[in-house]
């Protein structure tokens, strides 16, 4: 399909040109790149619109189209952070956030996902299961950013630069820690009861989503409470981003659960 070409095209092209621009002796502020992501994100968008058509469905119940929406929300959380005053900060977060969506994209076209156009089976065609799908994923898209600003934080020397990254890991998780909550916990635990008669079944994607929840709530522990262990709220928000990765693709490949077909 033209579309989703022209939107792998477009990724590829900011990831070089980002790429191009972190090696520049001094570089300029990318003020178009918010723009350029912003508009692969709308172009997303409307794929995703026209699945839905095809599907007679809101296109969120696959694990390509979950994908295409996890790409679909950094993208637009990457063009409001691009957007913002201080943007020559943001220069590598932008980067390594683009790379991240087209990785994720890349995985959408590989032989693992099936981008197969199918209506979603009975037991996922519930308004609480789009609700939980859409939140989670925009709550971990916050994540990305968290991840990409911890682990720099985490290379960076001390310096003004160094404690921005530490401001901006913690503003990613304040946004995508209780976004995740509703998503992940309160309404996947309504979507559960709805569907399966039970709030909670210990399912494999269940328990690392809890695991997840756990992590980022040790993170805002150390990082409200322990106000010296900076360092070690960083390495909890690196060990909250693995764990997301584990819960969405370790447990749709490696373990078997009521989420399998997901």
């Amino acid at each position: 399909m033209i579309l989703t070409i022209g939107i792998y095209l477009l990724t590829l092209i900011s990831c070089l040109y980002q790429g191009a621009w972190l090696f520049r002796k001094k570089p300029q502020p990318l003020i178009a790149v918010p723009l350029f992501n912003l508009l692969t994100a709308l172009l997303l968008l409307v794929l995703l619109v026209i699945r839905s058509v095809q599907i007679r469905y809101i296109a969120l119940t696959s694990t390509y189209e979950s994908l295409l929406f996890y790409a679909w929300g950094v993208l637009v959380i990457s063009g409001i952070y691009g957007l913002q005053k201080k943007i020559t900060i943001y220069g590598t977060i932008q980067f390594f956030a683009t790379l991240g969506v087209l990785a994720l994209l890349l995985v959408a076209s590989s032989p693992l996902v099936s981008p197969e156009l199918r209506p979603p089976i009975p037991a996922l065609q519930s308004g609480w299961l789009i609700i939980h799908v859409a939140l989670s994923f925009i709550g971990e898209s916050f994540f990305v950013f968290s991840f990409v600003t911890a682990l720099l934080y985490l290379l960076s020397p001390e310096g003004v630069k160094r404690d921005n990254y530490d401001r901006l890991t913690y503003a990613a998780i304040s946004v995508g820690f209780p976004v995740f909550t509703l998503g992940a916990l309160v309404f996947g635990a309504i979507w559960a009861e709805a569907a399966w008669g039970a709030f909670w079944s210990w399912d494999p994607k269940e328990t690392w989503a809890l695991i997840t929840w756990l992590v980022y709530a040790l993170y805002l522990h150390f990082r409200l409470y322990r106000k010296n262990r900076k360092t070690a709220a960083a390495w909890f928000a690196v060990a909250g981003f693995l764990s997301t990765l584990f819960t969405f693709f370790g447990v749709n490949y490696l373990l078997s659960g009521l989420h399998s077909y997901g």
